[in-house]
């Protein structure tokens, strides 16, 4: 994993659940709310949260929280002039959001994971998959290095749901050599002794817990 992530995915994929806790699994030093698109689902929201341990960018307005505009800070940009710095920058969704990539000049490594739930309708088919890493890369100017796997059914969720959805992404990962980074795992389910694509990340659902 870069120092550099840009987490993107489709609306209700829960990227943002994700970002915040990849912040927090591995010490992340900023989260940056690149999500000019959708205001109920916010990484900004997570200022409480992540306080003390990651720093989160966001808008420079005042009461910013739910403000519905296509506004950015300056400072989004600051992570990537700052040497060993980690950041995760979270995007809005769809192809959409992940037109804001067009503004970044990137000289060093990164990494742009998708972040896949396939019990959402417009990603349950492998064809769907592909079609939209093709929209989010022509729309962004990047390619996805990485897929993460989130599917779920938030507290109904089993290692069935985990597996389905890993067999899905599994298919799109051979067509396009793109690799299963992480399987997210609600933190529910307790025993995290099962063999899965890439790195377990133990999901805590931080922001609205009964949203579906």
């Amino acid at each position: 994993m870069k120092d550099i992530i840009f987490i993107t995915g489709y609306y209700g994929s829960g990227k943002t659940e994700v970002a915040i806790n990849l912040a927090k699994k591995f010490h992340i030093n900023y989260l940056v709310d690149l999500d000019i698109i959708n205001p109920y689902f916010r990484s900004r929201e997570a200022k409480e949260i992540l306080a003390g341990e990651t720093e989160i960018i966001s808008s420079d307005l005042k009461d910013d929280m739910y403000t519905d505009l296509p506004f950015l800070s300056k400072k989004v940009f600051m992570p990537m002039k700052q040497k060993g710095i980690k950041a995760i920058y979270d995007l809005g969704g769809n192809d959409l959001g992940a037109k804001v990539l067009k503004q970044f000049d990137v000289k060093q490594d990164f990494d742009l994971f998708l972040v896949i739930n396939i019990y959402r309708y417009e990603t349950n088919a492998t064809s769907k998959i592909i079609e939209l890493i093709k929209r989010i890369e022509e729309m962004s100017g990047f390619k996805i290095t990485g897929l993460i796997n989130n599917s779920n059914l938030l507290d109904d969720t089993t290692y069935k749901e985990v597996l389905n959805g890993e067999k899905l992404i599994e298919e799109v990962s051979e067509k396009l050599s793109i690799p299963i980074i992480f399987t997210c795992i609600s933190e529910h389910v307790k025993d995290l002794d099962i063999e899965v694509k890439g790195e377990i990340l133990s999901i805590k659902t931080y922001l609205r817990k009964d949203w579906f």
